[in-house]
């Protein structure tokens, strides 16, 4: 038998054991199952959140991300913490 015979047959080998290795966990169905945009945006809704898209400055967006880190929450909180004693800072000036 040839030497590249040999080798050809060795690769055969490895790939009949790479098949039937089968999947490793973290990346079968044992993993996080990430649920999709519709399933995200179920739980969005039944937690009364609504997508509002604004464009912000790259300074104002990258402070938020900031004090989103320092508090260990996500932007989404920051931002609507934020929101909301503005809007009633607003509405006690008004008033």
């Amino acid at each position: 038998m040839k030497k590249t015979d040999l080798e050809k047959n060795k690769a055969l080998k490895l790939q009949g054991q790479l098949k039937n290795a089968g999947t490793p966990q973290r990346f079968g169905t044992a993993a996080a199952q990430v649920p999709d945009r519709r399933d995200r945006r179920r739980l969005d809704q039944a937690q009364g959140l609504v997508s509002f898209p604004v464009k912000l400055p790259q300074t104002l967006a990258d402070q938020l991300r900031a004090l989103a880190v320092e508090r260990g929450t996500g932007v989404n909180e920051v931002t609507a913490e934020l929101l909301e004693a503005a809007l009633a800072a607003g509405a006690s000036q008004s008033a």
